[in-house]
Order: structure tokens, then C-alpha cells, then sequence
């Protein structure tokens, strides 16, 4: 299902002119961003080495960090994270990123400069509910109120995301979402930092999980009323970023202690 980006990608550049990758805030998005990807296979979250996590380099909004083709997130580390400019040259690193990798991700980074991580999956609960009558998510659980207002769907499902014309697409369904639900496909989320997009991810999983549950039972699923809806909304939103960090420090601890080696 994974498709190899067919375009040759050039040696490691160095020089005067070229951008320093070396530094230890772009070296700790590469420690949390690899982090997010050993969690999310723990947790079922991704499917064998089609998945794929991006996250713009910070002090280069036109670079960004993915994962290299052909590896599953189980075997991700620090540095084997590529980075990639807009016109699908690995400026470092090893390998090239998933031909779909690059078309979704490069052009949701371009067209949508408030992303600075964009995480997609197809992962089970969330797949599932994309591929029923109506819209994905009920508001009825409180953890779903988290994504009260932040979510879209994209309805014209097209095939594999094979050139820049599809990504420009779902760049544009996503609008002023946080999250979309690709129709027959996945899910994307984009947040502000790599800590908030793993903390989205995490919880809309377990919101689809808990409503799929729910829908299980044969028995009506109720949402919550739009006011307190929209109210419990705004009562998670204020603590959401330093409870993402919280998160993330979290996995990262779970990690140093069980699997050391994905900071190397």
C-alpha cells in the first residue's frame, strides 16, 4: 500500500549557505517527534510503514521532519527522522519519505503555516467511524468535547495522495479545522507543536474508541447539548497546551526507561 517517492533524493548538504541542522531545539523535536512514533505503535495507531508524523524544523518554516519510507514506527529514532524541503528534497538524512508522506504533508505545511505538526493515521477506531453515514464524531462523551468545533471532513475521498494537487485538496478541507476525518481513508491533526498534535491524537482515538463502544450496543448515542458542549469545550481549551506537554514528557519517560534507544 506504501508507495516510494519517485525522486532521487540528493546527498546531505553543507556550506556557508546552507541551513544548520545541528541545532539542540531541532534536536529535541527530532527526540519528541520519535517519541510520538515508538507511543503510537504501542498503541495501535499505525499501519505497517504506511503512516506517517510530520513536524515543521523549527526556525525553518519551509523544512520539515518525517519518517523515512519503509519503516514501521516501532523502529523510528532521533536520527533517522529526514528532513525534507517543499519540493521533495531530503536536505538530511537517510532514505526519502513515503511518496504519499510528502504530497500530504508538504503541502498541508504550505498551505497551512499555523500547522507545525501534522500527524496522520489510519488508525482503527477513527478509520472506522470515517467510513460511516454522517459525520464521524457524536460530542457525546466529554473526551470528545475536546474536538467540540475543531473538526472537518473530507467527503471526496480520491484515491491515493500521489501528487501535489491532492494534497493542496485536503490542505483545503482541513480550512480552519485542527482535525479532518478523510472519508474511507483516516485522520489528520495539526497543531501548533509536535506536544498538542500527539496529545489531539492520542485523545480523538480514544474518543472514536469509546463511541464506537457506545454504538455497539444497538442502544441510541445521545450527544451532549451544544451549549455545555461548546462550555466544556472552553474549560478543556484553556489547559490543553501544558497538559499536551505534561503528556508528551510523559511518554518520553515511559520511553528512557523501556526503549532508550529512540532518542539516539
Amino acid at each position: 500500500m506504501a508507495h516510494s517517492l519517485d525522486k532521487a533524493a540528493p546527498p546531505n548538504r553543507s556550506g556557508p549557505n546552507q541551513p544548520d541542522l545541528e541545532t539542540g531545539e531541532i534536536w529535541q523535536a527530532r527526540v519528541d517527534l520519535a517519541a510520538c512514533f515508538r507511543m503510537a505503535a504501542r498503541y495501535g495507531m499505525e499501519e505497517g510503514i504506511c503512516n506517517h508524523f510530520s513536524a515543521v524544523v523549527p526556525g525553518y518554516d519551509d523544512l520539515f521532519l518525517v519518517n523515512p519510507y519503509g519503516y514501521a514506527f516501532g523502529e523510528l529514532t532521533a536520527s533517522m527522522l529526514l528532513v525534507c524541503d517543499f519540493h521533495g528534497n531530503v536536505i538530511s538524512g537517510r532514505g526519502t519519505p513515503e511518496a504519499t508522506a510528502f504530497y500530504i504533508h508538504a503541502r498541508i505545511h504550505k498551505n497551512i503555516p499555523r500547522a507545525r505538526a501534522a500527524f496522520h493515521t489510519h488508525m482503527p477506531y477513527a478509520t472506522a467511524l470515517s467510513m460511516t453515514e454522517g459525520d464521524p464524531l457524536i460530542f457525546a462523551g466529554q473526551t470528545a468535547l475536546k474536538f467540540y468545533g475543531r473538526t472537518a471532513v473530507d467527503r471526496d475521498y480520491n484515491g491515493l495522495a500521489l501528487d501535489e494537487r491532492e494534497g493542496d485538496r485536503i490542505a483545503a478541507a482541513i480550512g480552519d479545522a485542527d482535525i479532518v476525518f478523510m472519508k474511507h481513508h483516516g485522520v489528520m491533526v495539526c497543531a501548533p507543536n509536535i506536544a498538542e498534535a500527539w496529545d489531539d491524537l492520542y485523545y480523538l482515538e480514544r474518543a472514536c474508541e469509546v463511541q464506537t463502544l457506545a454504538l455497539s450496543t444497538g442502544r441510541k448515542v445521545l450527544p451532549v447539548a451544544p451549549n455545555i458542549a461548546e462550555a466544556a469545550y472552553s474549560q478543556m481549551r484553556e489547559g490543553d497546551p501544558e497538559s499536551a506537554r505534561l503528556h508528551l514528557e510523559s511518554i518520553k519517560r515511559t520511553l528512557e526507561r523501556q526503549e532508550p534507544e529512540f532518542k539516539s
